[in-house]
């Protein structure tokens, strides 16, 4: 005899009510899980990341000293190349001034520049022609003046004329510039 009108069902210890709540614990756990995971790998990756770039920054600190440096040495060698450059300009100034006041009729064979001197090797007809047309000048401009002469085949006169700044004017000189 029947007492019931539906086929028995098997019944498990999991009932369906029981293996909903399982599934959506799981599914909840697996999201859990899932987005610690993510977290982590996101935590990992900023700490490399930022690691990356401390030192990315301090490779651009060391590159930008080591260029303020590099820059600091050309202004160096632009204000001396300067320097050479207006030094090379007046005495160019001054040679050609200094040719400017030899006379025709002397003939110059050598020239010396010293530090603080010049010495005049040439030829002069006479030494009254020197002493009026070149010596006057040479006098003007150094305080030290000492000549000699030497006569030669043609009834010229060699001379050497050794000329000399005062080391203390030429320094005061300096100082006025």
């Amino acid at each position: 005899m029947k007492y019931s009108y539906i086929k028995p069902r098997k019944k498990t210890p999991f009932a369906e009510d029981i293996q909903l709540i399982i599934i959506f614990f799981s599914i909840t756990i697996i999201i859990l899980l899932s987005t610690y995971a993510f977290l982590f790998f996101k935590d990992y990756s900023f700490v490399t990341e930022r690691e990356t770039l401390v030192k990315n920054r301090i490779d651009l600190k060391k590159n930008i000293e080591d260029m303020d440096s590099k820059i600091a040495y050309i202004k160096k060698q632009k204000t001396l190349s300067e320097k050479v450059f207006t030094q090379n300009m007046v005495l160019k100034d001054s040679i050609a001034n200094l040719f400017d006041l030899i006379p025709d009729r002397i003939t110059l064979s050598r020239v010396e520049l010293l530090q603080n001197g010049l010495i005049l090797y040439g030829v002069t007809p006479n030494k009254d022609l020197y002493n009026f047309m070149l010596q006057a000048p040479l006098h003007s401009i150094f305080q030290k003046t000492y000549t000699s002469f030497y006569p030669t085949d043609g009834g010229r006169l060699y001379f050497v004329s050794t000329n000399y700044i005062n080391k203390d004017e030429s320094e005061e000189l300096n100082s006025e510039d």
